[in-house]
């Protein structure tokens, strides 16, 4: 279990200082730019960094690969409800698990320029290493894109489980049934097994029905449309150019001559992104260790901030594009409503469980006016203020958890990685708890 650790912000601008090793520091004074609009510092290198972000990083590089991220199981806090009311339905949507990455190719290729070196004697201990290390995510890969792990099924294992103890009482209403619904992609589905398994193994007598089908694909997965693509790929792509790294780290460490090795890494760029791809899929398939080692530290981050950028962009509250984006998510959202309403009704439902994809969960939560992944930033704010690893890790969930009191009013929590969150821009009753009926009439919460 990780568990996140305070550091201050000057010890996070110290931490930024070492630009090859992640335990580094540097001698001497440190000439650092901080611009307090953005957030971001100007390393010495010439880089803009968010202080938090490096550390978090630093923390853990695992979290580099932002939507790659195993889930961090934290403690768990409840705000007591307010007074009387007792929760009765939970409405759910779970990203599915840890899963292999779509990256055959880049593993086979970073091993194959890595095998010509060691042929020709020019690899280090450290390159000798990262050969194998590659090797063995090639063989783990098998061939098969998006293949849920056992660490995936894990996660969702430990989050049923979690769940259930947390809400005992809603999974046991006698003659109560809960749905579970997935995505038709084989990820969702065994994810859906493991989380609906570990149900049954608590309480052998629950009554869960089980199915997906293109129907459900209509709300359970959507993504941006193709003009909202084209754009995100330009913004990024404009983050991303505006990063010059020194390659001479990656060649010291990997080969005995640098020079003569150039020869086998023709392209250092796409040679580092492959050493990236590599190390984001170690926590997946739980290595002992992460190629994300053998980069300096601007070029991890450099690659983190990429796919950090494109997640939220794509999926998140950027002005430019939220709209379109929050279109195509509007069926999730209803679906979400509808069940809930019939459910408070008495259609005898005590959970929905959905089972499916980081773009329509981040959507979702957008829509709906989330804290922190829904809030409406420019595209340098979210570089200081979003970070996506804790957002949408693998196995990320959402639970809307519904409180009923003898009155009849019914009250919303939201959870979101299974902790409480607030609505952008929306009163609550008291602490967390929402008016179910104030949060319908105000369901579009990313324009708040």
């Amino acid at each position: 279990m990780r568990l996140s650790r305070y550091i201050t912000f000057a010890a996070a601008l110290m931490l930024l200082a070492g630009t090859t090793a992640y335990s580094q520091t540097k001698k001497g004074h440190q000439d650092y730019s901080f611009d307090r609009e953005t957030g971001l510092v100007r390393t010495e290198t010439g880089q803009m960094q968010c202080p938090e972000f490096a550390r978090l990083l630093r923390e853990d590089i695992s979290r580099a690969g932002c939507n790659t991220n195993s889930f961090e199981f934290k403690d768990i806090h409840d705000t007591p409800a307010p007074k009387g009311f007792k929760p009765f339905y939970i409405s759910h949507y779970g990203r599915h698990g840890s899963r292999s990455n779509w990256g055959a190719n880049n593993y086979k290729r970073l091993a194959d320029s890595l095998q010509r070196a060691k042929d020709a004697g020019l690899l280090t201990a450290s390159g000798d290493s990262l050969l194998s290390e590659a090797l063995q995510v090639y063989t783990l890969h098998d061939g098969m894109d998006g293949r849920l792990t056992p660490r995936g099924c894990y996660e969702h294992k430990m989050l049923a489980r979690r769940l259930y103890n947390r809400y005992p009482k809603v999974f046991k209403q006698k003659g109560y049934e809960v749905r579970a619904r997935s995505s038709t992609v084989q990820r969702c589905i065994v994810s859906m097994t493991a989380f609906t398994n570990e149900l049954t193994a608590i309480d052998p007598k629950m009554n869960i029905s089980w199915d997906t089908g293109e129907t459900f694909m209509k709300y359970i997965s959507n993504g941006a449309s193709d003009r909202g693509w084209k754009k995100v790929r330009h913004l990024a792509d404009s983050v991303l150019n505006s990063y010059h790294v020194d390659s001479s780290y990656v060649m010291r460490t990997l080969f005995t001559d640098s020079t003569a090795a150039r020869k086998f890494v023709p392209n250092i760029e796409r040679f580092e992104h492959d050493i990236f791809r590599v190390g984001a899929v170690a926590d997946a398939f739980e290595l002992e260790h992460t190629a994300f080692r053998f980069l300096p530290f601007d070029a991890l981050y450099k690659w983190f901030e990429h796919e950090n950028i494109i997640l939220f962009l794509a999926n998140c509250n950027y002005a430019e594009l939220v709209e379109d984006r929050m279109r195509l998510t509007e069926p999730l959202v209803n679906d979400l409503v509808t069940k809930a309403d019939e459910a408070i009704a008495g259609n005898g439902v005590a959970a929905d469980l959905r089972f499916g994809h980081d773009y329509p969960f981040e959507a979702m939560v957008t829509y709906l006016g989330f804290e922190g992944i829904g809030d409406r930033l420019t595209l340098d704010e979210a570089r200081s203020k979003w970070f996506g690893a804790w957002m949408i890790p693998f196995a990320g969930n959402m639970e809307m958890v519904f409180y009923r009191n003898k009155a009849g009013k019914v009250l919303v929590k939201f959870l979101l990685n299974e902790q409480e969150t607030l609505l952008r821009g929306l009163p609550s009753v008291e602490g967390p708890y929402y008016d179910w009926e104030t949060v319908k009439a105000n369901l579009k919460g990313y324009l708040r």
